[in-house]
């Protein structure tokens, strides 16, 4: 008896606690895909890495992914499509310095890379830019989730 009470006190402690409490409702819109990414920065089309406030596209992700050099330890990675509607043909998000936009013609979704890729006029009514893991391991920026 002691050890069905004690079975049933862990399954229902286990149910209750979730590691996403504090975090946003999942995107609708969007999968994860898994990455996995080792970009060497002694390679010519990952040097810009190495310079604050560059960035780099691959190939990876749903729409691909931008990773944006904050500083030489602080990278951050995010998929390039516009996580505020369906991927479509014309979602995939252009850059133009820490700023990411929706080329899709009734949108006006802007996204700032610097500030967790959250939207640049309703931060708290739309979702933000899918993020991946970001670090800087010598001279490698790995990108996972």
């Amino acid at each position: 008896m002691k050890n069905i009470f004690l079975f049933l006190l862990a399954l229902v402690l286990h149910v209750s606690c979730s590691k996403n409490d504090d975090q946003r409702e999942r995107n609708p819109y969007l999968t994860d895909p898994v990455v996995s990414l080792n970009l060497n920065l002694n390679l010519p089309e990952y040097n810009p890495l190495r310079f604050p406030g560059s960035s780099v596209i691959t190939s990876q992700g749903i729409k691909g992914i931008v990773v944006y050099c904050v500083s030489e330890t602080q990278y951050f990675a995010f998929d390039l499509t516009d996580p505020n509607h369906i991927p479509s043909e014309c979602s995939r998000m252009e850059i133009n310095g820490p700023i990411a936009t929706c080329p899709c013609s009734n949108d006006d979704n802007e996204y700032n890379l610097v500030n967790f890729g959250r939207h640049t006029t309703e931060p708290d009514a739309k979702y933000p830019m899918q993020s991946y893991r970001a670090e800087r391991n010598g001279n490698t920026v790995v990108i996972s989730n």
